[in-house]
């Protein structure tokens, strides 16, 4: 009775406290202390002291050799080597870094015409300061009447519009905290054009085309403190009572859960990466592989405004900003609820030091009443059966605050062998001043609705680009399209005159896979057409998608070249470690070269092969006043679910349980 108390106790800690990283997974990501010696490595090697470190993480190792290593864990580990993009004297280096041997295996330099690295923290800060020193600007705010004190600026990226030649510029877009409101983002600063150099720190390009008033602040701020009666609806406290412990179990960054175990990592570009998803099958005793890799490879947010002053506002927050650069630190019992675990985060900042994210991604277990699977019978005689199974999943999360906008990411692990992934879209509107107050008034395009009195909330689309590196019980997998086709009763003497099949068809090469979901019924399936199921059916999961977005942009326009992976809602590619980001490794300026619709189009073979699916979701999202002065949250998902997988229902046998008497629980803040 003892011992089990004292193991509860232990899981008890265990689940409340955060988890520190340890280095036993071949993709953990860098710790601190690896980080700081990248940062030694290269700067001794470049004699370089004004070496800025852009992004730094993991040179992830080969494929085979890490799967060797999970079917061998007690053989030796492929060796730990680091990537280190960085600016060395305005130019862009790629270091390869030998962990092991404290040793640079290669410096690339990278031509600017392919674009520019991810934007650092630090440069956004310094950046922001300029105008506060640049006699132009201030002679512009004196000659609104502004405060210069309350004046808030950020920096925007320019995106690329035909240009020869391009330098690290951007834009700076400014606000104003407007009678002590803090939402300053309803306030902005409109009809100046203010381009900054990164690399010179200076501003290069200003003019000043004065026209629109700064909106009023009444009723913009959104701190509950500042809110005026009448109140409510109250949300009544709730916590989640776990008498038997926590279902989770994690050791360093391994994860274990119900009949999961994956690998959970932050990257301080795609911010959560789930790796090494194997699902025990209860039926053939052993775990089987389904996931190698997933995460979020881009999002992508065009601004549909034209005009002078927004027309460059088409945003790639991956890639040029960075999902786990802006990663928030979430707060217990708010952003996770009581029963959440936490992990840290790590990245490199500007000068190549380590920063600490506390509290970066949180797992934990989720039950909101859902039935797993149920049914009542009735047709029995003298009896009436009810078999009822409530559902639980596992929940890894990580907020990301970029500029504006609040990205809440969701991977979510179902017993019954479904993967969900979900954004959470809040924060607050990209917004412009107007000299309009009510619709009535508008005599020209605006290029979005009023959303408040002199307010437009900016018409734009977020897509959000998946990479998702399947391994259905193994590396051999194809892809295939199962359409839903409707046929004429001709064979039958019976009064139905249609009915609808299936037609399968196995993409051969990347031509074949790509899809954009539109009137036609169609189901995409990641299958190994190599292992059967007692029945013939190939082992496979189902893509389910549920927020289907397709760019409205023309396809010669700008922003959309540099964006061309939107154009379908699923692409698959053969695996290649280097294609990591359908946008490309630079970014920032780019021209739209290196982008998973130019790998596409070497239409590479794919069937029965080790593939990658990319699903693309998102959503068009037309401004409403209730998004004002702050955002409800908007969701995008989809599913993988298994697809004759199993034998048949895996959660069948799932244990019912046991009754819980109503408790206080105590929620912990920590």
């Amino acid at each position: 009775m003892a011992s089990t108390y004292f193991k509860l106790l232990f899981n008890f800690i265990l689940f409340i406290f955060t988890i520190s990283p340890t280095s036993s997974h071949p993709l953990d990501p860098l710790t601190p202390e690896e980080l700081t010696l990248v940062r030694t490595i290269v700067i001794g090697a470049t004699s370089n002291n004004d070496t800025i470190f852009h992004y730094v993480a993991l040179d992830e190792p080969d494929k085979p050799l890490v799967l060797y290593w999970l079917s061998n864990p007690m053989s030796t580990p492929p060796p730990r080597r680091a990537l280190a993009i960085t600016r060395v004297d305005k130019e862009t280096h790629e270091f390869i870094v030998d962990l092991s041997t404290q040793s640079i295996i290669s410096d690339k330099l990278v031509s600017d015409h392919h674009g520019y690295p991810t934007l650092t923290l630090e440069e956004e800060t310094e950046v922001s300061e300029l105008p506060f020193s640049y006699v132009p600007f201030i002679e512009s705010m004196n000659r609104r009447g502004l405060n210069l004190s309350a004046v808030i600026c950020s920096p925007n990226t320019l995106g690329w519009f035909g240009q020869e030649k391009t330098k690290r510029n951007v834009k700076l877009q400014c606000f104003y905290l407007n009678n002590g409101s803090i939402n300053y983002y309803a306030f902005p600063i409109d009809g100046i054009w203010m381009i900054a150099n990164l690399d010179k720190m200076k501003i290069v390009e200003y003019s000043d085309r004065y026209t629109k008033p700064i909106p009023k602040s009444e009723g913009t701020d959104y701190r509950f403190s500042e809110q005026k009666p009448p109140f409510g609806p109250r949300i009544n406290r709730a916590a989640i009572c776990q008498p038997d412990g926590p279902g989770i179990e994690i050791e360093g960054h391994m994860v274990r859960w119900g009949n999961w175990k994956f690998h959970v990592s932050f990257d301080a570009r795609a911010g959560t990466m789930i790796s090494t998803a194997f699902i025990y099958d209860e039926e053939a005793q052993k775990s089987r592989s389904v996931l190698y890799r997933g995460y979020v490879s881009e999002v992508f947010v065009p601004y549909m405004d034209p005009t002078l002053d927004r027309f460059s506002d088409t945003f790639f927050d991956a890639g040029e900003y960075g999902l786990g650069y802006n990663a928030v630190s979430l707060v217990a019992l708010l952003d996770c609820p009581n029963n959440a675990v936490f992990m840290d985060g790590y990245y490199a900042r500007f000068d190549g030091l380590p920063v600490k994210v506390p509290r970066a991604i949180c797992l934990f277990e989720r039950y909101a009443g859902d039935i797993m699977w149920r049914h009542t019978e009735t047709g029995i005689s003298s009896t009436t059966i009810n078999e009822v199974r409530p559902d639980r999943s596992l929940v890894a999360r990580m907020v990301s605050r970029v500029g504006n906008y609040d990205y809440a990411f969701d991977k979510e692990f179902k017993l019954t062998g479904s993967i969900h992934m979900e954004v959470s879209l809040t924060g607050i509107l990209y917004m412009k001043a107007t000299e309009y107050t009510n619709n009535c008034q508008i005599e020209k395009e605006i290029f979005g609705p009023l959303v408040s009195e002199n307010t437009i909330g900016s018409n734009h689309d977020h897509f959000f680009m998946y990479r998702l590196d399947l391994d259905i019980d193994g590396v051999q997998n194809s892809m295939v399209k199962r359409h839903l086709v409707t046929k004429r009763n001709r064979n039958y003497d019976t009064p139905r005159k249609s009915y609808w099949t299936v037609v399968s068809k196995t993409a051969k090469t990347e031509s074949d896979a790509k899809l954009q979901y539109g009137l036609d019924p169609i189901q995409v399936l990641i299958v190994n057409p190599n292992e059967k199921t007692r029945l013939g059916n190939s082992h496979g999961y189902r893509l389910a998608p549920a927020s289907i977005v397709h760019p409205l942009l023309t396809r010669d326009d700008y922003p959309q070249i540099r964006a061309a992976f939107t154009e379908n809602d699923v692409w698959v590619t053969p695996y290649n470690k280097s294609e990591k980001w359908a946008s490309g490794w630079y970014v920032d300026r780019s021209r739209g070269r290196d982008t998973l619709a130019v790998w596409t189009r070497r239409d590479r073979e794919i069937h029965n092969k080790d593939i990658v699916l990319w699903h693309l979701m998102g959503i068009h999202h037309v401004p409403s006043q209730e998004d004002y002065p702050i955002m409800p949250t908007l969701k995008a998902r989809f599913e993988l679910h298994p697809n004759n997988y199993f034998e048949r229902n895996p959660v069948l046998k799932v244990i019912p349980p046991e009754p819980v008497t109503p408790c206080n629980c105590t929620a912990s803040p920590t």
